[in-house]
């Protein structure tokens, strides 16, 4: 599992896709969310602007996972 460092309190899920390069794009992120391929913390997640905070699990079935953490 890799981990993802962001600077701020929390991210949007599709956001987060992008900057872990799960996707290369928001149109990417918006597809595999709404077909229930995202899961945050073991849940299936269809909310793109869903907040992430740290300590989060974020898995795009078929691509990874990955743990947010907060920079310092």
């Amino acid at each position: 599992m890799d981990t993802v460092i962001i600077h701020t309190e929390w991210i949007k899920l599709g956001q987060l896709l992008k900057l872990a390069n799960l996707v290369g794009q928001g149109s990417d992120a918006k597809f595999l969310i709404t077909n229930g391929d995202v899961f945050v913390n073991g849940a299936v997640e269809l909310q793109r602007g869903k907040k992430i905070h740290p300590g989060d699990v974020v898995e795009v079935k078929g691509f990874g996972k990955v743990l947010v953490e907060i920079e310092g």
